[in-house]
This record gives C-alpha cells, structure tokens and sequence, in this order.
C-alpha cells in the first residue's frame, strides 16, 4: 500500500511545489492501493498543494447528450472513471457547472477558477475553466493514461479556432447550479477532434519541453505543461492547416524542429 508520505516524495521528485496550479487525469488502478483509497489519494494533493490549487476533471460527456441536455451539478455522475466520480460530489471543494467538462477545485482561488462555466457554450471555450490553465502555468498530471485523455488540447484547438473541431448541429442545454437555478443555452459538443490519437503529438511534447516523466505509485505519470503546450500546439497549427490527429503517427518533426 502505497502512504501519503511516500505519494508526497514522489510529487516532489517530480518536481510540484506546494503552490502550484495542478490538474490530474487519473487511472486510479494503475497507481495501485493507496492509504485511505481514492480519497486518500485526493487528499494527499489536497495538503501538499497547500498553497495552490488542485483540480480533477468531473466529465459528464456521455450522460449530458441531445438526448438527455441536462446536467445538475448535485446529482450527475461522471464518466470518466472512479477518482472523479469520488472527486465529485466532495464537500472540500467546488464542482463547476460546465454541462459536459466540469471540473471539481480546491485551494488557492477555486471559487473563481469555476466562475462561470454555466454559460459554456463548446467543451472548451475561451475565458472558460480550461482555458484559464495557461495562464496560470497549470501542471497536467496523466497519471497512467496518455495524451488521449488530455482534455486541454481541446482547449489549444478552440483557442486556435479550428475547423471541424465541434459539431454544428448544436442543442440546447440545461444547467441546475447549486441553488436548483436553471439555465438553458445552446451548445455544440465535441466533433471531428481526433483526441483518441492525441498521442501523435507526445514526441513533439518531449522534444519540445512541454512534456516529461515522473512516477506516482505504481503508474507512470506524464506531466504537461499547460502553458508550453500552447505554446508550441499554436505554432504548430500556424504550419498545417489539416487535423494531424485523424490517424494514428507522430507528428513529422519537419513540423515542430528549428
């Protein structure tokens, strides 16, 4: 079994700071069996962050549908995995109100960080929680998953304004906050983002600093840097105008080498 103390060490030797920005993607099977369960390992960043904030995806994206628009902040249940179905509904922090990619914060501006998000009108909007991890200099933990489940990109893609990234025929949604308030707004969920291939630009993350290695129990752990990669993902998308994620394959270094 895998102790605070010893999950702790290992966050430091991958060098997060107490006061860091620091969002995980998590497999909590690949970890292993942790001192208090998942919310033995939620509370293990929880006190290290001390000084920051930490913040776990609560994706509703399979449930939230056109046939189904309606996400209640209280009651809807992730789908993307046990840590955030945990994460969730905790007391300790705020879950956001976007209808399909919430977030649930704690610590160091939380409050703020979620503000807004029931207006949400894509997965990924400009202004809106994802968005905001750039220029806080965010650490993205993928903690025994890949590039895949890096919700992020979507981010860089709507910040670049690309093609064919969102579905056009749109819906409208409803989001009941906190307070049983409705809102009801158009939306347009995801379209063709090739994310099941944002693999491809993991050899361009190493090569380019945005991405290195570290270990958290038993799982692997790839740390992004929100802000490089944005960075080099819009210098990126300055070069090529077609989606370089529609099939599987590194992205050519041609593209991304000096």
């Amino acid at each position: 079994m895998f102790t605070k103390a010893y999950l702790t060490k290992q966050l430091q030797k991958m060098g997060i700071q107490p006061d860091d920005t620091v969002l995980i993607h998590t497999s909590y099977k690949a970890i292993g069996e942790v001192e208090g369960g998942i919310d033995g390992l939620i509370d293990t960043f929880k006190e290290y962050l001390s000084r920051g904030l930490f913040i776990i995806p609560t994706h509703t994206w399979s449930v939230v549908t056109r046939e189904n628009p309606i996400y209640d902040v209280k009651t809807t249940v992730p789908n993307i995995g046990a840590v955030s179905a945990v994460a969730a509904f905790r007391k300790d922090g705020i879950r956001s109100l976007h209808p399909t990619h919430s977030v649930w914060a704690t610590g160091k501006n939380a409050k703020s960080f979620t503000e807004g998000d029931e207006h949400a009108q894509t997965p990924a909007p400009v202004g809106g929680c994802w968005y905001r991890l750039a220029s806080l200099g965010a650490k993205i933990l993928l903690i025994g998953v890949g590039n895949n489940r890096n919700t992020f990109i979507h981010a860089v893609d709507e910040m670049a304004n690309l093609d064919d990234r969102l579905d056009p025929d749109g819906w409208d949604v409803t989001v009941i906050d906190y307070n049983g308030r409705k809102i009801t707004h158009p939306f347009q969920n995801h379209g063709n983002t090739g994310s099941a291939n944002f693999g491809n630009f993991e050899k361009m993350f190493v090569a380019k600093g945005v991405q290195t290695f570290g270990k958290l129990g038993n799982a692997e752990v790839k740390i992004c840097d929100a802000k490089k990669c944005t960075e080099v993902l819009l210098d990126l998308y300055g070069r090529v105008e077609e989606n370089l994620c529609l099939e599987a394959g590194d992205i050519p270094e041609y593209l991304y080498e000096n």
